[in-house]
Order: C-alpha cells, then structure tokens, then sequence
C-alpha cells in the first residue's frame, strides 16, 4: 500500500457543500440556455419602439394622467366607492330670483318642479358670479343649497337641425342667379362681416329674406353657399319639422331655436319649405284653433320680438308665396323679398357649364344650342337632362358624352317629363 495523505474530514465537507465559481464564460452560457435564436433582436426592438412612443408623446404634449387609467396596482376601489356613495345625485331647480346681490348675505329663491319654492344659500363649490337670476341650477337634497349651474335645457331634437360640417357649395355652384346673390351677400355678409357701415349710417340691417320661386331655381342652394362663405352657425330647419302632435309643442321648439341661435355669435337659421307652417290664419270650423298656426305666430313673436335678435339673421324659402300670412311678410319681419325667377338664355348656358364641369365630354358641345332647346327650364331641371345624357353614354358603353347625347337627353327630360313640371303650377297662382 502506498502512502496516501490523510485529507482533513472537515475540510473535504466543506468543499462538497460550495460549488466552484462560475466564470465569466459559464455566466455567457447560461445566458443563453433556452433563449431562441432572434430574441436579443426582439428586445432590442421592443425597447426601440417605446422609446419612439415617449418621443412622440413628449413632442405631442401628453403628460402620463392624460392618458386614461393608472395601473391597476394603484387602484383604489374601496375608496372610490365610498366618495360615490358619499356624492347624492342632485336635484333640478330654477333660480327664480338672487335677495340682496352682490353682497356676503345673499339668499336664493329657488323653484323645485311639483315640490315647492325655498330660499337657500350657496354651496361651497360654487361661486355667487355663476348664479344668474332665471338659471337651472342643481340642488342637494337636504338642505336645497345650490351646487352647480346647469346649462339652459334644448330639445335635443332642435340641437339636430344645426349644419355640423360647412357645405362644400359655393357662389361658383349658383348659377344664373347673379343679382340675387347680390341680394343675398348684402343682407347676411355684410351685417356679419362689416357691422360698422351701418353703425356709421344709423341704420338697423335687414333681420329676414324670403327666396320664393318656381322649385328647382336655386334658393336652398344659394342658402348653402351662404352658409359656406360665412363662419356663422348654420341651423336648416324644414318647415314640417315644427308641425308637431301636442299642443304647444311646435312653439316651444320655435322658442328653444332663436335661444340657440342667440347663444351663438353669429348664426344663420333656415327655414325652408316655410309654407308648411307660415300659411294665412283661418277658421277650420272645428271652433279650436289650429296649432300650425300657433307654431307661425311664435315664429313672427320671434321675429320682432321685444329683445334684440343680435346676430341672428333669418333666411326662408318657398314656392308658393301666396299661401303665406301677410304677419309673416311685412317689413321688420322679413325686409328682403329675393324672387327666383327662370333663367334665361345666358343663365341657362352658365347652368350647363357647371353641371359639366367634371363631366367627361367631348369638345366643342354647343351649350348654347342646348341652352335654346330648353325653354322655360329650371336649374334642377338643367341637371337632370346632364345626368340623363352620363347615362345614354354608359348605355352606349362609351367613356366620353357627345352631343347627341345631350339632344337625346332634352327630348327625353325637358319634352317626355313636361307634364310633371311644376313652374306652370307655380305661375298660375302666382
């Protein structure tokens, strides 16, 4: 037996129980144990594009509580339960009249509907310049304090008739009617655009115009390219809107618009088709009175009624002006009459100029000729017979409209569709 060293027994425990240090080597290694093979390259693009993100939110202007909830970690719900529960829904009250304004004391008269009238203080939320007299206010239901003022109730309803987006019609688009646009841009753009020639003068503008005419002469759309050259708000209102079924309803709605147009800086208000509800008082024979007439008389109340109208300009159309109340027509009340009569010759080749402008036709059409082939036509009319003429060329499996086709057209509209014309109606009652 050879001579072996005795090893020390603690010592060999000791080494049993430590593993050897890893070296830098070992550490890569096991870096890499069950990572793919584009990993590293997914990380790095991962951090890239949030790095991107919060450059971009940092040039936007984003700040982190801007950008809806926090991280569910820092939720609260316990809390925001209890402040819900803690908030009791208020009441709707009318503030009917302020006792001692403008001083430490000031009390309130406040109606409930169906409960009662009471005299309250102020919240401490809000402030004594927010609280006007005639305002709805919301109010606890404990002590009737006020706690917030409310913006004035409109039928949601009326809120609807206001043209959101402008109309992309402009003066270009209105054909043959040069001196009724004249008429027009001096009753509304002016008094909007440059107020002060009539200060200088001393005179009030004109409040209202009324476009009559044959249908199909141009005056709602000459009302859209006014609404597109100004930057007032544009409410269009059809006159059947406001003939409602309960009684009093049709006034109200006549009410809450004017105090929707007042509430804006400028505004245009459009009554087309205004024969449905303007038309001449008489006794129906049923002894009540009728309600569309009711509707008309708040429209002429609102008219020349007792506060100033502001910047509220007021445009009607129709197409029969003999039906309507002579209450409605007077000066004071509707200054301008603009008559839209039938375009002649020249008009009429103006017309077909723009209905063909982005038309594929051939060159040198004759519009003039056609203009003479359609005698007595309205502009609505004129377009029909571009319309019908893009459809003879498809029917021929062509890519450009010829003449012919306008001729086919104007024998086909203007002569097979002359029994349902209605400019002849229009001037036998007119």
């Amino acid at each position: 037996m050879g001579n072996t060293p005795l090893e020390d027994p603690e010592l060999a425990d000791k080494d049993k129980g430590t593993p050897p240090a890893l070296d830098e080597d070992d550490i890569k290694l096991l870096k890499t144990y069950g990572v793919g093979p584009y990993a590293s390259n997914i990380k790095k693009l991962e951090e890239d594009v949030k790095d991107l993100v919060k450059k971009v939110n940092e040039l936007r202007g984003i700040k982190e509580s801007d950008t809806g909830l926090a991280q569910p970690s820092h939720w609260d719900l316990v809390a925001d339960k209890q402040a819900m529960q803690e908030e009791q829904p208020l009441q709707v009250a009318r503030c009917t009249k302020i006792i001692n304004p403008n001083t430490d004391d000031a009390k309130y008269v406040i109606n409930v509907k169906q409960i009662a009238k009471f005299v309250v203080a102020l919240g401490d939320r809000v402030a004594p310049t927010d609280i006007e007299e005639g305002m709805r206010v919301g109010v606890d239901r404990n002590k009737y304090q006020i706690q917030i003022p409310l913006p004035p109730k409109i039928d949601p309803s009326v809120t609807m008739m206001t043209v959101e987006e402008k109309p992309d019609v402009t003066y270009a688009d209105v054909g043959g009617s040069k001196e009724q646009i004249e008429k027009m841009r001096e009753v509304v753009e002016l008094p909007m655009l440059h107020p002060e020639k009539f200060v200088q003068l001393g005179i009030d503008p004109p409040k209202g115009v009324l476009c009559y005419g044959p249908p199909g002469t141009g005056k709602t759309l000459l009302a859209r390219a006014v609404a597109n050259r100004t930057d007032a708000c544009f409410i269009r209102v059809i006159g059947s809107e406001l003939v409602q079924k309960y009684v009093g309803e049709g006034a109200r709605m006549v009410r809450e618009l004017f105090q929707m147009a007042r509430s804006k800086k400028a505004c245009i208000i459009f009554f087309d088709e205004v024969d449905a509800i303007g038309g001449a008082r008489f006794d129906d024979g049923a002894g009540g009175d009728n309600e569309v007439q009711r509707t008309m008389l708040e429209i002429v109340n609102q008219l020349d009624g007792f506060d100033a109208r502001g910047n509220v300009k007021v445009l009607m159309a129709t197409n029969r002006p003999d039906t309507l109340d002579p209450a409605l027509l007077r000066p004071g009340r509707l200054d301008r009459k603009v008559e839209f009569g039938l375009p002649d010759l020249e008009s009429r080749t103006q017309i077909f100029n723009i209905h063909t402008r982005a038309m594929n036709i051939e060159r040198g059409i004759r519009f003039e000729l056609l203009a003479r082939l359609c005698p007595s036509s309205t502009g609505a009319d004129i377009r029909s017979v571009c319309t019908e003429a893009g459809m003879f060329a498809i029917r021929a499996r062509r890519k450009v409209v010829m003449e012919k086709d306008f001729l086919d057209a104007i024998n086909k509209v203007i002569k097979g569709y002359k029994k349902f014309s209605a400019t002849p109606k229009y001037m036998a009652y007119n």
